[in-house]
Parts: structure tokens; C-alpha cells; sequence
């Protein structure tokens, strides 16, 4: 299959000019591999070659020869490469040298000094709607970022089409899979990971059916703002089962560590009013079909459900302007206070500038949404904290355009970096 670019591509190479090793982090199949073999010129595949382990003990500087940059495939299934690797850019003072991809973070108990100065990190996900090709990419997160008003675009995005691609999701793998196909793919990733990788991770067995329960509390919450007291007793009541505090601790410790699930964390900024600002993340699975898998819905359940439909399609959302707000140098969070004020997502820059996103499976909460936006924003105070770029809503279906008031919206078949 001929390779689809991603748009971390740009970012890939600008950080492997700039320094001795890039790290991609990422979770499995999500096309990290792929990408890195577009900029190196030699791999080694540690989950692979039976002669690791062996040179590692004998002669560890061999594993690190070939043309550069060299791409080390599954490093952390052998965590002691990175201090070598470490050591030889040191040696080298050399950009373009190492690609280190992984789809798990080390145990924090493993002995690793710190890469600053030697490694950029380039963060990758599960395919966009616009590297898929099913967003055209007209309306741009960096135009919205220079106060940009929205052009009247009709990009086609059926209910039907909508949720179709929710239940396939984002793995590279799956392009031009059908949904029967995809179905069956994203259940077996469920499996493996239930059964293998969470044990595997870190050699120490866990309970697969324990597992199972938490994954589906997590996805039966996905996009809220629960935390572990609530997914104790979603699981007790739900799933009938008990697991502990520790144990749920535990577990989505490990989730985070394979990069199943990604907390998106609360924005913090200066407010007019006595509220107080909620800490609390939300929490998304690192691509909505596994939260569908995991369920076990299929596309019936999910026309008759709009209203989790909804959640899930904001966490899809989220998920995209995660891709497209790293290519702009931003990060995403939430705004939630005390007076039950809340924003989807908040896009802001390293130097202060944000946008603000409500997201709307439908058009008809669009003015709703207006007003929370424009009640929000006059709420910020502005003498320490910078006025939005611009207001916006994402919808589902529907036209692209700005309102009268000056909020954009922007159906998600638009949305792009």
C-alpha cells in the first residue's frame, strides 16, 4: 500500500534537523513505523531481530551502525538503547543521527537520564478526517488563529457517514476497509490488548476480564470528567464486578503508558467572576472506534443513542484538533468552573493565543452554543489573559460559515490545520 502523508511528517523532519534523535511516541498500528521509514535510511527492529539481546550483552555499539538517520523500531522492548543511544549522538554532535519509535512509555523504575538536548519529541496519533480525505481542509486552525472569518462552505457529512466512520476509526490499516472489516480489526486490537499487552507491558498479569470492565466504564465516560470514585462505581453497578481503587489506579497507568487513553487536561486562565476553576481532565481513548469495540455497538445502536453518539463524535473531534493544533504549536484543553460554565475545547499557543470550540453532532444547538461561547468569553478577564483569536462551533452536519455575532462554524468535513 502506496504511504498516505501525515501531517506530523513536516514536523518530523523539521525536529530531525534540529537535533541528534527524534522520539515518536504513539500507540500501536498507528502508522509511527510508516512515517519514520520515509526519513531513515537504515532500521533496526528490535521487537524483531534475534540478535539483539545478544549484541546488547557482547557488543551493544553494532545495534547503532548503519546509514543515518537510523531508525530503531520498538526501542523500549530493549530500554537500555536510549542512554547508548544517548551517548552516541554526545559522540557524534551530529543532527539527523537516530528515530526512535515506540508504542509504550518504560516503567518510570527503569533507569533512563534524561534526553534534553539530544531528543525532540514528535507526539503521533490515529489518522485525522483530513489525512483520511474525508475532511477537505478549507478552514484552517492556523487561519482561525489570525482571526479569520469562515467562507460559506457545503461539505457533505451525513449523519450516516458520520457514524460509519466513528465505528472504523483512524488506523492506518483500515483505509479502504469496510465497516464489517473494520469492525472485526478494531475488536481483535480490544483482545490483544486485554489479553497480551497489558500484561505484557510490564510482566505482571492482569485480569483480562478486570480489563474488560474498566475499558468499557472508560467508554461508556468518554469526553467527562470521571474520575476514579465514579468509574468504581459505574463498574460495580454496570459490570457487576469489583475492582479496587489501586487496581483501577493501576490499570489506566498502564493504559496511559500504552497510549490507549489520553486525558485532556483543564484550562487554566484569569476569570471576571468568583467561580472556581474544575482541575479534573476528560478522558478519550486514543481513538473513538476502540471505545465503540470495547461497547460493542454497532451503526443501528448509535443512530438510536444520538445523544452518546454526540459524546463520541466530540471526542473524534478532540482527537483531530489534538493533530492539528500540534502542527500549530498548540495544545487542546477544557474550560469547566464552579457555576457549571463549560467549553469543549480550548486551543492555545505557547505564547498566550487561544480559540474557543464548542462541538455539536447536529445543527440545532448552534445558537445555544453561541451563547455559552459569547457568555464565556466576555467572562475572561482580559487584563491577564489575552481575548480569544475566535469563537467557534464544530458541527457534524451542516454548512461552514460565521454568524452575525462573529462565531464561525465549522462542520467538521471543513476542519483542517
Amino acid at each position: 500500500m502506496n504511504y498516505k502523508p501525515r501531517i506530523s511528517d513536516i514536523e518530523l523532519e523539521r525536529k530531525l534537523n534540529a537535533s541528534g534523535g527524534v522520539l515518536i511516541r504513539g500507540p500501536k498500528a498507528c502508522g509511527k513505523t510508516e512515517s519514520a521509514c520515509q526519513q531513515a535510511k537504515s532500521i533496526l527492529q528490535v521487537d524483531q531481530d534475534p540478535q539483539v539481546a545478544s549484541l546488547m550483552e557482547s557488543a551493544p555499539g553494532r545495534l547503532l551502525q548503519g546509514i543515518t538517520p537510523r531508525l530503531i523500531d520498538e526501542w523500549q522492548e530493549m530500554p537500555a538503547l536510549w542512554n547508548l543511544v544517548r551517548h552516541e549522538i554526545d559522540r557524534r554532535k551530529k543532527p539527523a543521527q537516530f528515530i526512535l519509535t515506540g508504542s509504550a512509555n518504560p516503567e518510570e523504575t527503569i533507569k533512563m537520564h534524561s534526553g534534553a538536548g539530544r531528543f525532540t519529541i514528535v507526539d503521533m496519533r490515529t489518522m485525522s478526517w483530513q489525512e483520511l480525505g474525508i475532511s477537505s481542509g478549507k478552514i484552517r486552525l492556523h487561519d482561525l488563529f489570525n482571526g479569520q472569518k469562515v467562507d460559506i462552505f457545503d461539505e457533505v457529512t451525513e449523519l450516516e457517514m458520520i457514524v460509519d466512520r466513528l465505528i472504523i476509526g483512524g488506523f492506518p490499516a483500515l483505509i479502504n476497509k469496510k465497516r464489517s472489516q473494520a469492525e472485526d480489526l478494531n475488536r481483535a486490537y480490544i483482545e490483544l490488548l486485554t489479553e497480551v499487552d497489558m500484561s505484557r507491558v510490564s510482566n505482571t498479569n492482569r485480569d483480562p476480564i478486570k480489563v474488560r470492565s474498566l475499558l468499557r466504564s472508560l467508554a461508556r465516560n468518554t469526553g467527562t470528567t470521571v474520575d476514579i470514585s465514579t468509574l468504581s462505581k459505574d463498574i460495580a453497578e454496570n459490570e457487576k464486578s469489583d475492582l479496587t481503587r489501586p487496581t483501577i489506579y493501576d490499570y489506566i497507568d498502564v493504559l496511559e503508558r500504552l497510549m490507549i487513553i489520553e486525558d485532556q487536561p483543564a484550562w487554566n486562565a484569569h476569570i471576571r467572576s468568583a467561580a472556581s476553576l474544575r482541575k479534573n481532565p476528560k478522558r478519550h481513548f486514543t481513538d473513538v472506534c476502540l471505545a465503540i469495540a470495547i461497547l460493542g455497538v454497532d451503526c443501528e445502536a448509535l443512530l438510536n443513542d444520538l445523544n452518546f453518539t454526540g459524546f463520541l463524535f466530540e471526542s473524534q473531534v478532540i482527537h483531530d484538533l489534538r493533530i492539528y493544533a500540534q502542527a500549530n504549536d498548540a495544545r487542546v484543553f477544557h474550560y469547566r468552573d464552579s457555576y457549571h460554565a463549560e467549553v469543549d475545547a480550548i486551543v492555545q499557543k505557547h505564547n498566550g493565543d487561544w480559540l474557543a470550540f464548542e462541538i455539536k453532532l447536529g445543527t440545532g444547538q448552534i445558537d445555544e452554543a453561541a451563547k455559552k461561547l459569547l457568555k464565556f468569553a466576555d467572562n475572561i478577564d482580559t487584563n491577564k489573559t489575552k481575548p480569544p483569536k475566535s469563537l467557534n462551533i464544530i458541527t457534524g452536519t451542516g454548512i461552514s460559515y460565521t454568524r452575525n455575532d462573529g462565531i464561525n462554524v465549522i462542520s467538521i468535513g471543513s476542519l483542517g490545520f
